[in-house]
C-alpha cells in the first residue's frame, strides 16, 4: 500500500515520517527502511531502522526511482515499510498525468512486495491530482 504525506514546506511533515518510521522500527517483524535526500537525519531514526541516502544517485525520473525502490524491495524481502523523504526532486518535474500513473505503478511494486511505502510530498493536498486523493493520510 502507498500512502502519500502532503503539506507546504515547514509543516512537519518529515518529523511526522521519522516518528512513523521509529514506531515501526520498534514493532515491526520485518524490516523498516528510510529513503532520505540527505543524511542529517540518520542519527534521529531508531536503530533498527535501515538508513538509505540517495545523493549518490541520480533521480530525476519517475521510473529511475520505481527502478530504485525495486533495488532495494530485492535486496531484501522481508521489507515490511518503506518511507520516503525527499520525493519532491522526483515528482515536481513530471506532469500531474505522469505522477498519477508514478503513483499506480508504486502501487502496484508495493502490493506484489507486500510492502507499506508512506511518502512525502511538498505541496498542498487539495493541489494534488484527483485520483491520488485516495493515498493521503
Amino acid at each position: 500500500m502507498v500512502q502519500i504525506l502532503a503539506g507546504e514546506k515547514g509543516e512537519g511533515k518529515t518529523k511526522k515520517l521519522i516518528e512513523m518510521a521509529n514506531e515501526a522500527g520498534k514493532s515491526a517483524k520485518g524490516s523498516v527502511v528510510f529513503v532520505d535526500d540527505d543524511n542529517s537525519r540518520m542519527y534521529d531514526l531508531h536503530y533498527s531502522v535501515r538508513f538509505v541516502d540517495t545523493p549518490k544517485f541520480i533521480m530525476e525520473d519517475p521510473q529511475v526511482f520505481r527502478g530504485f525502490v525495486c533495488g532495494i524491495l530485492s535486496q531484501n524481502s522481508d521489507i515490511e515499510k518503506l518511507y520516503v523523504d525527499g520525493l519532491n526532486h522526483i515528482v515536481d518535474k513530471i506532469s500531474d498525468a505522469d505522477f498519477v500513473a508514478f503513483i499506480t505503478e508504486l502501487e502496484k511494486t508495493c502490493k506484489e512486495a507486500e510492502t507499506d511505502m508512506v511518502m512525502i510530498i511538498s505541496r498542498k493536498a487539495d493541489l494534488l491530482p484527483a485520483e491520488v486523493q485516495q493515498y493521503l493520510i
